[in-house]
């Protein structure tokens, strides 16, 4: 079967309002850990705008989002703009309800120690190793057909000949792997990138945030949202779970966990999993949000650092 998966870098304009996005949370997850907020970031051609809700006790200022815009963009033209939560949606989430409806994908599988796609995780992978030598603006791709690869890089500053000896400095630990095809900056070098050559905006890489293109979206963002929202906290419990039924059943090979939620409402509508191609009921678990909130200790700041490289296989309580 061919399958293919992207990757794009931390300095990638979209990912660097997730980045944003997560920053200003954290922010506010420091010094209230109750915070809620719904922060959104679109950015381009040397603007940063901030707008969103956020309901904190915290006291953040605007120089202090825009000291984050700037830290992580180089951005200094910052118009920010910030409500509370709506009173309406907060009537929902006082009670313990979901702090909006939605359908959580959880996904693993036993292609890799981390439990991800394999198309995705050498994408991803990839992207690091070319980052810590290039840390600018960039993306990968990896199509599989077997053990064979159409491999695409394309960073900022990079020039090909480079990319080329990264991409195969990198597949030495994977001998077994053909390269069929290798195209690295196949539009030519470039040296603009970043929120001066394109716009981004916060949530825009769902496939990249969650498993690749082989696992189905329940349709939302992550970023910039507290764990309330349980478009955020659902999904990694979901993820969870699919990962404590493939650690618990070592014949198992790929589990998909699905939940949904309505606002304001305390419990899933559906949690239900297909584990190997067979449907169950998931048990065990208290789905909650404020039970996934205290399980996977989501008051805390830790959001900046699923913003960079995917929120799932990366060493977090969801795993």
């Amino acid at each position: 079967m061919i399958r293919t998966a992207e990757c794009v870098s931390p300095m990638h304009p979209d990912k660097m309002c997730d980045r944003i996005s997560d920053g200003i949370l954290d922010f506010h997850l420091n010094q209230d850990p109750n915070s809620r907020c719904a922060i959104e970031v679109c950015g381009g051609n040397g603007k940063v705008f901030v707008t969103g809700e956020v309901t904190s006790t915290a006291k953040v200022t605007e120089d202090d989002i825009r000291n984050i815009v700037y830290i992580v963009s180089g951005v200094e033209d910052v118009i920010i703009h910030l409500n509370q939560q709506s009173p309406e949606i907060a009537q929902g989430v006082d009670t313990g309800g979901a702090g909006d409806q939605g359908i959580m994908i959880g996904y693993a599988c036993r292609d890799n120690e981390l439990f991800l796609p394999q198309e995705y995780y050498l994408s991803r992978e990839l992207n690091k190793h070319i980052f810590s030598r290039y840390p600018y603006d960039g993306k990968t791709q990896v199509t599989m057909n077997g053990n064979s690869l159409r491999v695409v890089a394309s960073f900022q500053n990079a020039p090909a000949d480079d990319l080329v000896a990264l991409v195969l400095e990198y597949f030495e630990d994977y001998p077994h792997y053909h390269i069929e095809e290798l195209h690295c900056n196949p539009a030519g070098d470039w040296n603009i990138g970043g929120f001066t050559a394109d716009a981004g905006v916060t949530g825009r890489k769902l496939a990249v945030d969650n498993y690749g293109p082989r696992v189905p979206l329940g349709g939302g963002a992550f970023s910039g949202k507290d764990c309330t929202k349980v478009d955020r906290s659902a999904a990694y419990m979901a993820r969870r779970i699919a990962v404590d039924i493939l650690e618990a059943r070592p014949k198992v090979q790929e589990v998909f966990v699905q939940l949904a939620y309505a606002i304001g409402y305390n419990e899933p509508l559906q949690a239900s999993a297909i584990v190997d191609g067979e449907h169950e009921f998931i048990k065990g678990y208290d789905l909650s949000p404020q039970g996934i909130i205290d399980f996977l200790e989501l008051r805390k700041p830790i959001f900046s650092n699923t913003a960079k490289y995917g929120h799932m296989g990366a060493n977090f309580s969801w795993k």
